[in-house]
This record gives C-alpha cells, structure tokens and sequence, in this order.
C-alpha cells in the first residue's frame, strides 16, 4: 500500500538526540545517555516504547535504569514521535508491522558493541511485539529481553477471530487510511484514557502536559489499515513455530486488567519460550506498567532488576547475530 511519507526530524537535536538512518533510507530520531556518574556499569540497555509514544514520556524510566548502572538508548519508531509521519493528517499508520522488527534489526546490529555488553533489549506495548519478532527472526541475539505489556493480541470484546474480520471489513468499505476512531479532547475523554493507561495521575498530567507543548512529537489515532494489520502480525508471530527456538532469556510483565492488550495471550506465548519468564500485575495495575503508581512501578523495577541479576551476567555479552537462513 502507498502511503504518503513525511520524515523530517521532528524538533531540534541536543547532546542526547541524533539520528539513525534505516537501509531504506528513513530517517529516526535517537537517544542516547550513559548511566548516572558514580553508578557502577551494568551494561547497555535499548529501550523502545510503544504506538504513538515517545522518548521523552518514559523520560523517567530511563533515568531510573540509568540509576542502576545502565547506558541506555532509544529511539522514535518510523512515523511517529521525531522520526517524520506516514499519512498526512498524522493518523498512526503504517504497511507492513513488520516493518517494526527489521527497523529494530537494523539498528541493533550497528548498536552492538561486543566489549561493552551485556546488551538488554526492553519493548514496551507495540515494541514488545517488534522485539520478540525481532528475536523470532534471528535479528537480534542480547543477553536478555524484557517484554512490558506486550502486544501479542490486541485486546478485543469480540474475539480475536472476529475483530480481525471487522477490521479488514472496514478497510475494505473506504480508505484505509482514515483513523479507526476519533481523539476526543473533552476532559472526560481524557479521563477515560487515563483509565486504560494508568492510574498516577500526576504522570498522566504530564503525559496530557507534554501534548499540549510538543504536539509535533504525538500522534493520532491508528488507521483501519494499522489494526487489522495489528491483529494479523500479532497472530502470525502468536503461531511462528520460531518462538520455541529463542534463546534469549526473555521477562514479560503484564497487567491482567490491560484494557489494550490481551494479557492472557502474552502468557500463553511467554510459556512457549524456552528460557520466558512471567510476571502479571492485578488489579491495580494498566498498560502502562512503567508508568504507573510508585508502589506498582517498584515492583515491576524490582522484577525486571531481579531478573536481570538472574539471567545476565556483568561480564558476558554476544556478538551481533548472524542471520538465520
């Protein structure tokens, strides 16, 4: 599918910021910062955020990892936060989900460096679902993987089988790429989004804060054509023979009251991987574990710490991988 393609780098660069340019010549806007001084090095840590998110709004996660000793880096997925658009009215779009994964390839292997492992890869919502496709297809090889609400399914009132078949239909009865909903901005709108996302409301004060003053970096509701193809890339990477094959130690957190992703069906693919390892929240936990109230963000540091201890070596690390055939 055509689409119209926007990729100037949103807004201006600073020590932190530059770009990356993909094989294909897109441009992504990227972040990198060493652990805080006097930390002892843990290693280095890529961490990539989910649909229509940014680097800066899990600002604050990062600076939590690089507290505990991490160098870490990041960067804006292909049409949205700074690394251009698209469609263009902004609309998340994109062709292939796919896409996603071999973006992450791409620049994991120029990001590897061997004699400063380990290397952790963590994927929040939608790039937890382009990390694990990335190491379903021998794309990426770190030491560990940590999966934050992944999104392996989305979360449908009407099954999965039937969502998909809606979602092709409304591709099928007009442009594919119109918004599948419309962004309300009415203060109970806002209310209902911070009910799916999290329930600190301070962080999501900032989050509504950061939109009114760098709307260039957000983006708008997903096309027709984004959700069905998000419920057939996520049903095809459910059902890859590949999983069984990762060696990868793999952490994913989930919240079994995510109203986004189905929680349920992360599980089932974490008990797949040879070395997966779960931990789901309850309750009082939403998407956006991360970003959620202290008492559940500390328990999902804690888990991801313990596990790292666990799992990763300070002195090991791998080299870039080679691709499968």
């Amino acid at each position: 599918m055509a689409t119209h393609a926007s990729n100037p780098i949103e807004g201006p660069l600073t020590p932190f910021l530059s770009r990356w340019t993909a094989p294909d010549g897109w441009v992504h806007r990227r972040y990198d910062r060493a652990r805080e001084p006097g930390t002892a090095r843990r290693g280095r840590l890529l961490f990539q955020t989910g649909r229509a998110d940014m680097i800066e709004k899990y600002g604050d996660a990062i600076d939590q990892f690089r507290a505990l000793g991490w160098d870490v880096t990041a960067f804006d997925w292909r049409g949205q936060g700074g690394s251009g658009r698209l469609t263009p009215d902004g609309t998340g779009h994109i062709d292939r989900l796919d896409q996603l994964g071999e973006d992450l390839a791409a620049f994991y292997t120029e990001w590897v460096r061997p004699d400063e492992g380990p290397h952790v890869v963590l994927g929040h919502s939608m790039g937890g679902f382009a990390t694990l496709s990335a190491l379903a297809s021998g794309g990426i090889a770190p030491d560990a993987a940590v999966l934050v609400a992944p999104m392996l399914a989305l979360r449908s009132p009407v099954g999965q089988w039937a969502g998909a078949r809606f979602a092709r239909w409304q591709v099928g009865r007009g442009d594919p790429l119109r918004p599948a909903w419309r962004r309300l901005e009415t203060p109970a709108a806002a209310t209902a989004r911070q009910q799916r996302l999290t329930h600190d409301l301070t962080r999501f004060a900032d989050q509504q804060a950061f939109r009114e003053a760098q709307p260039e970096l957000c983006l708008g509701s997903p096309s027709w054509h984004w959700v069905a193809e998000a419920f057939r890339a996520t049903a095809a990477l459910r059902d890859t023979p590949a999983l069984s094959r990762i060696e990868t130690p793999v952490l994913m957190l989930v919240a079994l009251a995510d109203r986004l992703v189905d929680a349920r069906a992360a599980a089932r693919v974490a008990h797949r991987l040879p070395q997966g390892e779960l931990v789901a929240f309850g309750r009082g936990c939403t998407h956006e574990i991360l970003r959620e109230a202290d008492p559940i963000r500390a328990n999902a540091f804690a888990a991801i710490t313990a596990f790292l201890d666990r799992r990763v070596a300070v002195t090991s690390s791998r080299s870039a991988p080679t691709p499968r055939p």
